[in-house]
């Protein structure tokens, strides 16, 4: 036989019971899930937080926003009911502000199929079965 030191995983093997080891391993498993999900939680939490944010001042921007085009829509119908009639230039804005409306949505849309998640928590799950290998092998 050849003098090869033993790692410290087969000298525990060797001493300790078979249900010492499954413990010791339900243990690490069960701290693994509870980090885990600490990690998902403390994502979320900061994803939602910029979110609120985000939204909090959206909100405000739209309520000024809106005032101003109204008043600016109020202006614009008037100068083109000058040139065309009242009810003309009121179709015309209509028209105008469904094209804006239209163009809105999409990007809205977009940016909303943008949100990740929970990308760090979603990568070390998938990293769960490689850790649970002995020594480190692959398949």
């Amino acid at each position: 036989m050849t003098d090869i030191p033993e790692t410290p995983a087969e000298e525990k093997a060797e001493h300790n019971s078979l249900g010492d080891l499954l413990g010791d391993v339900s243990r690490d498993i069960s701290t693994l899930m509870r980090q885990e999900v600490a990690l998902a939680k403390a994502e979320i939490k900061e994803s939602a937080s910029h979110a609120g944010k985000g939204a909090g001042m959206l909100a405000g921007a739209g309520v000024a926003g809106h005032f101003v085009l109204l008043f600016l829509s109020i202006a614009l119908w008037v100068a083109i009911g000058h040139l065309t009639g009242l009810g003309w230039s009121a179709l015309i804005v209509a028209v105008l502000w469904g094209i804006i409306a239209a163009v809105l949505a999409a990007i809205g849309k977009k940016n909303i199929k943008s949100i990740k998640g929970v990308p760090q928590t979603a990568e070390t799950v998938k990293e769960i079965p490689q850790t649970l290998k002995p020594n480190g092998d692959t398949p």
